[in-house]
């Protein structure tokens, strides 16, 4: 077990860590304090009450309080939040009238009282232990962050193959808090469980980015010298979309606010963000070799122009016959176009996406609070 503390490189990249002197080892007064889960909620009347049965089972004995913002929903959202506060006492129901996911992630914590903020979503099922894992990484590491990635499952035929290529280098790329890894410093985290003062400090979640809101955040609190943890045993399991339009939208939007965090945050982006984005690229200028050539009956511009979707076509296809024996029939079935949806909507989303979406003037944070009076002891 030791502490660490984190060291940034200029660019505001992966942060590395060191151990710290015993002397130094930040402490809490009590091993276990209280925590307070956030989750922001719009439109997830049949998967909230498992989502918040996952939190409330926990074994965690320094106590929890769960606080649902909830957003406007075309379903019964609102009235299964009531239901569930009226049953048990530990959850407060606050309203997020902007029904964005940020806003109502800043409302919870403002309306939470305890010093450590674990994030938990609509769709996702917390594991048994996940409290007590994150408090004890948080206690140990001295990290401002901790979390784990997002373990997706599916239900039916489509949700499993979207949720293995969710998990997958191939769909997702090899980013730790997607498909899992080794422990220790990173980028982001899946959800995430903060110390309070950290996520204070930081002025919480900007409320100008609807999407990329947690990366956005990490970047802030590892360029302010804190350190986000990963940690395996963190996996939380997640319900992929149960749709093809859903899951194209989703990572439309994903590609479409990664480019605005890479606009806004000089030095974020990678090979692997611009993966994507080229092959949407390099798909769309195959498809009008392939219009051209066939139109002026020119053989090799029509050869050329078949050649990029050949190739991508086979690289789709050779995946899949890897997991052949992994998935059920009509799960493999759906993998190729779940895998092409993935990456075509993620890189249309990046490039179509408008500099009017870049946030002008100061960040839309919280108000960093003076001297909050917690209840319970403090992370020191």
């Amino acid at each position: 077990m030791y502490c660490a503390r984190v060291v940034n490189d200029s660019a505001g990249g992966t942060a590395s860590a060191q151990a710290l002197p015993p002397s130094a080892q930040p402490f809490w007064p009590s091993p276990e304090p209280p925590v307070s889960v956030v989750m922001a909620v719009r439109g997830e009347e049949r998967r909230l009450p498992a989502s918040v049965r996952h939190v409330l089972a926990q074994d965690y004995p320094g106590g929890l309080e769960l606080v649902l913002a909830v957003g406007p929903s075309r379903d019964r959202t609102r009235q299964v939040a009531d239901q569930l506060a009226a049953a048990d006492p530990r959850i407060t129901v606050v309203d997020n009238p902007s029904g964005q996911i940020p806003a109502a992630l800043n409302l919870a914590v403002k309306a939470s009282r305890h010093p450590v903020i674990v994030r938990v979503d609509g769709r996702s099922l917390l594991p048994p232990g996940y409290m007590r894992t994150a408090v004890r990484a948080l206690r140990e590491t001295g990290a401002a962050n901790v979390g784990g990635f997002r373990a997706a499952e599916g239900v039916t035929p489509f949700q499993q193959a979207v949720a293995w290529a969710m998990t997958s280098p191939a769909g997702v790329g090899p980013a730790r808090y997607q498909t899992g890894g080794d422990p220790g410093p990173c980028d982001s985290v899946y959800l995430g469980a903060f110390r309070r003062e950290a996520l204070d400090q930081a002025g919480g979640y900007d409320e100008n980015f609807l999407r990329a809101e947690d990366w956005e955040l990490n970047l802030r609190i590892r360029r302010a010298g804190g350190l986000i943890w990963f940690h395996p045993s963190m996996g939380v399991t997640y319900r992929p979309r149960e749709g093809l339009r859903g899951l194209g939208s989703q990572y439309f939007q994903y590609g479409r606010w990664r480019r605005v965090v890479a606009r806004q945050h000089a030095g974020t982006i990678n090979v692997r963000y611009l993966m994507p984005p080229a092959t949407a690229l390099a798909l769309t200028a195959s498809a009008l070799a392939i219009l051209a050539g066939a139109a002026g009956q020119w053989p090799a511009v029509l050869a050329a122009g078949c050649a990029v979707p050949l190739l991508y076509a086979a690289g789709i296809l050779a995946v899949t016959g890897t997991v052949a024996r992994k998935l059920p029939r009509r799960s493999l079935a759906w993998l190729p176009i779940t895998l092409i949806t993935m990456h075509l909507c993620w890189g249309t989303g990046f490039l179509t996406s408008p500099r009017s979406l870049v946030p002008t003037g100061e960040p839309s944070l919280s108000p960093r609070p003076a001297a909050r009076q917690s209840v319970g002891p403090s992370i020191r």
